[in-house]
């Protein structure tokens, strides 16, 4: 591994350099070895990513779905899921090919200024994704141990020293910690099913897409709300660059292996959130929709009336614990995201300390204001307001990605054919079309 320079200067690097240079091609591959030993070996950004799409931003919006509508909106869970997983692996596909992370794609590609103003939005949405880790930290900590909101806020800022002591220990151990919290989230809400006895006919005929989600305009407003906040921009950012800590060599047959076992990887890992984000939804159907609960939209009800209806301070417990995981897992992946943004956009890296105090503190300072004036009540609202915010990064994203992926002079044989760019572009434009409408109906 590169050492840290020895000053917290900004370091303007050199325009070839590789992403994210300390951990570069740092995990070996095993020549000659058989299937599942290379499968082991590529397993892990995937889960990194996946950490993304179960965070706290969308246990609002799945609660909701649930509470208000039972098991209707499984279907939306499932097919933004599906988005995903193809978005990352077109992400992955593009780091493995051409050798360039997302961001260094666009400024090998576009002017400066066209570049410098993509990596505003995007540390924006950084900064937005990290508000809403904080709080569903916050909040867990308060359920749990009745920490008030505000110091729960400011002691989510000592994750960085975890997330540094890991990386100066090696990538392995950064992909361990994320999939160990991943298992424990599992586990919870696996204890939360059981204890809600979810009706199993009604439960798969939600996964079935129903003509009355377009016909209801609030179930309609939900079911978008879950797509705009599955998707998550700069999870793109991260995948393109994470894959490349693989030391996989350099020729078309190397690189074509790494793209199919790095594609199983992601997809697996983005089956995990597909549980995850369903669960939340199910339970939340199996223990409000029907009960005389079906107003339950915030995370703070759901915990107070979960071992009330289903008998067991088991159930709050667990809950409280999943959200405290959840929020640990994605702002672990969020330091790195900002190191590559920053590196690809702009060309300048801070030391990861440095990177890191700064990305926490402009989620930690709006998040202390509106604790200390508002309470719980305006977290929730700064949660939804942590969706939208990303909802209006995502074609900064996606677009640029779906370029990259359709052009041969980048990809060389490893362009996307012509059936995936072409899946690839209905799925940019279902995405940007609904945060369009999202974004109309949040403010008009």
């Amino acid at each position: 591994m590169t050492p840290e320079p020895p000053t917290s200067a900004p370091e303007v690097l050199a325009p070839g350099r590789v992403s994210l240079p300390e951990v570069h091609k740092s995990i070996p591959i095993p020549s000659g070895a058989g299937f599942w030993r290379k499968l082991a070996a590529f397993a892990g950004p995937g889960y990194l990513v996946a950490v993304g799409y179960m965070d706290p931003g969308n246990w609002a919006t799945d609660i909701a779905g649930g509470s208000r509508y039972g098991y209707r909106l499984l279907s939306v869970i499932v097919i933004s899921n599906l988005m995903a997983i193809l978005l990352q692996t077109l992400a992955a596909r593009l780091g493995i090919a051409s050798g360039r992370d997302l961001a260094q794609a666009c400024r090998d590609r576009y002017s400066r200024a066209t570049t410098v103003m993509l990596w505003i939005v995007c540390e924006v949405a950084i900064a937005a994704c990290d508000l809403a880790e904080v709080i569903g930290a916050a909040i867990a900590l308060n359920l749990l141990f009745g920490l008030p909101l505000a110091w729960g806020v400011a002691l989510t800022s000592l994750d960085v020293l975890i997330v540094l002591y890991l990386q100066n220990r090696g990538f392995r151990y950064v992909e361990a910690l994320v999939v160990g919290l991943i298992f424990a989230i599992a586990g919870s809400f696996a204890i939360e099913i059981w204890l809600a006895h979810p009706d199993i006919g009604a439960l798969a005929s939600g996964v079935v897409p129903g003509a009355d989600i377009v016909r209801s305009r609030d179930m309609l407003y939900i079911a978008i709300s879950i797509l705009g906040a599955t998707v998550m921009p700069h999870n793109l950012y991260l995948h393109s660059s994470i894959v490349q800590t693989r030391r996989y060599e350099d020729d078309e047959r190397s690189k074509r292996e790494a793209i199919r076992f790095a594609t199983i990887d992601s997809s697996v890992a983005l089956m995990s959130a597909l549980f995850i984000n369903a669960a939340i939804l199910v339970m939340a159907a199996a223990t409000f929709h029907g009960s005389g609960h079906e107003s339950v939209a915030s995370i703070g009800d759901a915990y107070v009336l979960l071992s009330p209806l289903l008998g067991t301070g088991l159930a709050s417990a667990a809950f409280a614990i999943a959200l405290l995981c959840s929020g640990q897992n994605a702002t672990l992946t969020g330091t790195l995201a900002g190191q590559i943004v920053m590196e690809g956009f702009i060309n300048l890296r801070l030391r990861p300390w440095l990177r890191r105090l700064i990305t926490r503190l402009v989620a930690i300072v709006p998040a202390l204001i509106v604790v200390i004036i508002d309470g719980e009540r305006g977290t929730d609202s700064l949660l939804i307001l942590s969706q939208v915010v990303l909802s209006m990064q995502l074609p900064f994203a996606v677009i640029p990605l779906v370029l990259f992926t359709s052009d041969r002079r980048l990809m060389g044989p490893f362009v996307s054919p012509r059936w995936l760019s072409s899946l690839a572009w209905a799925t940019a434009v279902v995405i940007v079309v609904l945060n369009a409408w999202l974004l109309y109906q949040t403010f008009v």
